[in-house]
Parts: C-alpha cells; structure tokens; sequence
C-alpha cells in the first residue's frame, strides 16, 4: 500500500523529526494538565479498570460525548506499560508518525518525492499539529483517517484498475473515523470525494469513477468496522433517571418528547445533542464557547506557518485542464475548503481546522517543489525571494521584542507566575483561553526567559538565513533553514508549557495528598467543576472524586442516569464531613473569586502550588 515510499534519507529526515519533538522528552514533559487532557486520559484509565470498552466513564460518572477509538488506544497502551502519562500520549505520537507518513505516501504518489518531503515535514514542524499533540484530543486520529481515505480516493479516482485493498482501504478509514470522531468522519471523506467527481468529470465519468469504489463492498466493510460499538452503546445507555432544567420545546421538529421523569439515552445525547445540536449552537449544558470567524481563519493560516504564506504565490506553470496533478490540486483545494467552510457555520473550536492541514501541507509542498525545479529569475524563484523577505520583516521584529523581554523584563522579589497571571475564566471554554491570561501583565513572562531567547534566536536566524539563502538560488537551502527555525521554535513552545503547568494542571497537588497516604473512605473534594481538577483523578487513581459547587460540564449529563453514584456535595453536606471522624481533602482554586469557600473549621493547609490548594480537616500527616 505504501510502496510509495522507497527513499531512506525523506524517512530518516521524517522520523528523526518526529522523535524529536513527538516521541522523546515530549512524551514525558509535562504532566498532564487539567480538562481535556487528564479527563480523557482518566475516561481511558477507568475503561481499563472497569473493563467496558463501550460506554465511557469519568469519575464514575457515564461520559457519553465521545466516540471510543481514541480511548481504546490509551487504554491498550496503559494495559501494556502502565498507568502513566506517557503511556496515555503514546497512541496520539504514533498517530502523528502515521499521518506523517501518509502524508508523504500521497504526496510522493501524486506529487512527486520533493513535494512530498516537503508537505511531511511542513506538518511536523507545524505549531498548529505541534500544539494539539500536547494535550489529549483526537483531531490528529482525524487527520490521519481522512488522510488515508482521500488518498485511497484518488488511487481509485486515477487508475482504471486500481488494487482492491484501496477500496477497502477507504471504507476501513471512514469507519475509523467515525470511531475516532463521529459522523464527520464520514461527512469529510464521501463528501470530499463526491464533489471532485463532480468537479472534474462529466456526470458518466463521475459515475463510472463512483462505481469503482464499491460502494456496496465499502459500505459493508464500514460497518462491519463502525457498527458494532454504535449498537452496544445504545443498547447499554437507554433512556432512563430523571433530567430536571431542561426544556426540550424549543424543537419539538428535532427530538421527541421525553416521558415524565426521563432522561433521554445515549442514542439522542450522541447524534442529536453533540453533532446536530452542538453544530446549530443549541448543545445542552450549554458549557463550551465558540471561537469568531475570523479569528478560526487566522487561525489556520497560523497553524501552518511560515509555510502558508506559499499559498499566496503563483508558480506560473500552466497544466492541461485533465492533467492528474491538475485534478490532485483540485481535490487537495476541495479537502481543505469543505471542513473550513464547514466549521465556519457552526461552533468551532481553535483545531476544528486541523484535518484542513494535511492538504495544504500537501499543496505547499508541490508550490515550494516547483520553487525548487525552476530556473533563476523565473516567477516562482522571485516569488519565493519576495515572500522571505516579508516572513523576515514579519519575524525579526518578533525575535527583537522576545529578545528584549529576556533580557530586560524581571519578575518582582518573591513574586510566583500564578500571582503575576490576570484571570480569565470567561476564556477558558476555549482550548488555548488560559494563554490569555499572560497578556495583561508583562511581567508574568519573566517566567518564560529560555523559551524566549529560543524563540529570539530562531526568529532572528532563520528568516534572515532563509532570505539570503533564495537570493542565492538556494531554496532548498532557505527551506532548510526554516525547517531549523521552526525545531528551535517548537523546542520552545513546549518549554513554555512545562513553565505554565502548574497553573493548568495539579499533579503537585495530587502528590502531596499521596504522601499523606489517603485511605479509600478519605473524602476528596473539588471544589468547582470535575474538569478544574481532573488530574487528581488520573495522578491518584481515583474514580471517586466529590465535587462541591460543580454538577456542570462533562459530568452533567451522565449525573442523571439512575446508576450514577453520589458525587456532589453542598455547602451543609461538606461542613458534615469536616466534622466527622472522616479526613476530607479540598482542593480550591485560590483565584476563583466566584466561589468562595464555605465556612469550615478546623483547616490546615495541605499544600499550595499554581495558584490552587489543598485544605484538609486533619492536620498533615
């Protein structure tokens, strides 16, 4: 399937990437933070622990929001190495190194080999692909089954007599996709597909091309792979338990009406509330944001740079309009048109975009290619010339700034970051919100002094380099220099995230409650959302956290469910524990004046770290 791949130096310079900034120091620094990232990996540990590889749980609490693959691939990893955050975070790096060499695959197959080390190399040293493999999501999975499918597209859209494994290929790839993320993962692929037969061909020629796929065979082999779960998961989740505050007659077109004292199964809460519903804004709890349109857009070009400022030359080489590489560029423009338009009319997130990036890796790469086989002073050298020189009027300024912060910028005596940090809870619904905090107080970067003087020495070399390098008739010369710009750059980034750890995660808090050797009748109390402090459950092993002030979020839903264990507690109910023979342990956000703390007594403090605190009942031990 991959015989597209014959060259060592392209795979050596692909994989020598990866284990550099996926699979190394990466895997193990930082600890898991809070939210997404300790609540998915905790939903894999319990799957684990409880032995229900269909219906996920959190806090022992049924977590009915996400499809199961991503999941399915911690667990399987914890069952092999352990419980440990590394091990949760290996399945998503050896996703990164699949889609890598899916990337180059394609790239090599319909582009040539130059094009496609580039689009492989571009995506690895991507900040947005960099970015959202540092906490547990599944959009790189996405990324890598809509790669594989599209690509089995065109071998069958190309040749008359493709090999039969593309057209199982294609169905095995929705399937998974589906697994790993629901019915977009179906919507991307067939959807693609069906609009570049009908872009590029005639309608008998597209139907003649859609009949080489099978769909019958596809259609039975996708659910022979996606099936199966769809109907356990319903079969264990029926409606049931009692659902008060939510009033389901502002759509009586869209979900029948519950019976008195119900609450709707698995199957309304995954197909109508998290894909219809959650597209038309109209999600029950309603606990997430939605990023603005243009800031989505910018976005997208961020999470590709430098390298989309390619997308803005024109390499002047004209095509026959039936030329393969014509219809591949057409289908590449499709693929990252369909999800980006797609998302601009719903509730997106900052990496709705990223299963875009596989294709415009893959057309920068053919752009920066053709940059390559030119002559000098030909447009597309010119071309390149005038876009470094924009990138290092860009960059430089970036790199003297960062210099200077590092340089002049001090944090006050005594002063810790989560002191320095200007709180923004109405952000942190976004994945990146908790950056936001940074940009009041310039200060609090005095923290970050290697990651800038990182930052200044790549911004400042690497454009310049990169310049000098094209106007030499080197771009190959120049790419490398921004590939190295960009290592340094993410080496970085990832610095900067074990920095802000502490103020996104409580793994400190978590060893400390462990020296004190908690007994499993301790009580271990959240105060506010299980999400604010989800680390505590993974770090501690615990699927018995109690929440005071925090039925919201993922686990609001599955509270219903008759089998739902007690977990939350009020004001009256924790002042009875704290006075009983029972050792309570808090955890409290010092930050969050919008929940202050109930009047308990006695209290001693446990431990204090990121802005954030254990109180117990019962002095340290």
């Amino acid at each position: 399937m991959f015989s597209a791949i014959p060259h060592r130096r392209p795979l050596l310079a692909i994989v020598a990437a990866w284990l550099l900034l996926y699979a190394s120091w990466t895997l193990f620094t930082p600890p898991l933070m809070d939210d997404a990232d300790s609540v998915h990996a905790e939903a894999a540990r319990e799957m684990l622990a409880r032995h229900d590889w269909v219906t996920l749980h959190a806090d022992g609490i049924r977590y009915l929001e996400k499809a199961p693959l991503l999941y399915w691939s911690m667990a399987a990893s914890m069952r092999i190495f352990g419980v440990h955050d590394w091990a949760a975070r290996l399945p998503l790096a050896l996703s990164m190194l699949a889609l890598l060499l899916a990337v180059y695959a394609f790239g090599h197959r319909a582009l040539g080999p130059r094009a496609a080390l580039y689009a492989a190399l571009i995506l690895a040293l991507s900040p947005g692909c960099f970015l959202y493999t540092r906490f547990l999501i599944p959009d790189i999975l996405v990324c890598l089954w809509t790669t594989l499918a599209l690509y089995a597209f065109w071998r069958v859209e190309e040749f008359d007599a493709p090999p039969l494994r593309f057209q199982l290929l294609f169905a095995a790839a929705c399937a998974l996709n589906v697994l790993t993320k629901g019915l977009i993962g179906l919507l991307f692929p067939v959807g693609i597909s069906l609009l570049a037969l009908l872009v590029t061909r005639d309608l008998r020629g597209a139907l003649r091309r859609l009949a080489a796929l099978r769909p019958v065979l596809t259609t039975f082999v996708f659910l022979l792979i996606a099936a199966p779960w769809h109907v356990l998961a319903a079969l264990r989740n029926p409606s049931q338990g009692h659902l008060p505050g939510i009033n389901f007659s502002h759509w009586p077109w869209l979900v029948p009406q519950p019976t008195q004292g119900t609450v709707h199964g698995w199957l309304w809460f995954y197909f109508l509330n998290e894909h219809l519903l959650r597209y038309l804004n109209l999600r029950v709890p309603r606990d997430y944001d939605t990023v603005p349109l243009w800031i989505f857009w910018l976005l997208t070009v961020v999470w590709l740079l430098p390298w989309t400022a390619w997308l803005f030359a024109s390499p002047r080489k004209r095509t026959p309009a039936n030329d393969s590489t014509r219809r591949t560029t057409l289908l590449l423009a499709l693929w990252a048109s369909a999800v980006l338009i797609f998302f601009s009319f719903s509730t997106r997130q900052e990496y709705y975009s990223l299963p875009a990036l596989p294709a415009l890796a893959l057309l920068i790469g053919r752009l920066l290619a053709i940059e390559d086989d030119a002559p000098p002073n030909t447009p597309p050298r010119r071309s390149g010339i005038n876009i470094s020189l924009v990138l290092a009027i860009l960059l430089v300024p970036i790199a003297l700034a960062a210099a200077y912060i590092a340089l002049f910028v001090h944090a006050p005596s005594g002063a810790t970051l989560s002191l320095l940090l200007s709180q923004n809870p109405n952000n942190y619904a976004l994945s990146l919100g908790h950056v936001l905090d940074l940009r009041r107080n310039l200060s609090a970067l005095a923290f970050f002094r290697l990651p800038l003087t990182l930052t200044a020495l790549a911004f400042a070399v690497g454009p310049l380099a990169n310049y000098f390098a094209r106007r030499r008739s080197r771009p190959f010369a120049g790419n490398t220099c921004l590939f190295a710009m960009m290592v340094v750059f993410l080496v970085a980034v990832h610095l900067a995230f074990t920095t802000f750890n502490p103020i996104l995660g409580s793994k400190p808090l978590a060893a400390s409650i462990a020296t004190q050797h908690p007994a499993a009748s301790d009580l271990i109390v959240i105060h506010g959302e299980y999400e604010s402090a989800s680390t505590l459950g993974f770090y501690l092993h615990r699927d018995d956290l109690h929440l005071l002030d925090g039925r919201s979020s993922n686990l609001w839903y599955g509270s219903f469910f008759l089998d739902a264990p007690p977990r939350f507690e009020s004001a009256a109910s924790l002042a009875a524990a704290w006075s009983s023979p029972t050792r309570v342990f808090l955890w409290h956000d010092l930050s969050d004046a919008t929940r202050p703390l109930p009047a308990l007594s006695p209290v001693f403090v446990i431990a204090t770290n990121g802005g954030k605190q254990v109180l117990s009942n019962q002095p340290a031990r």
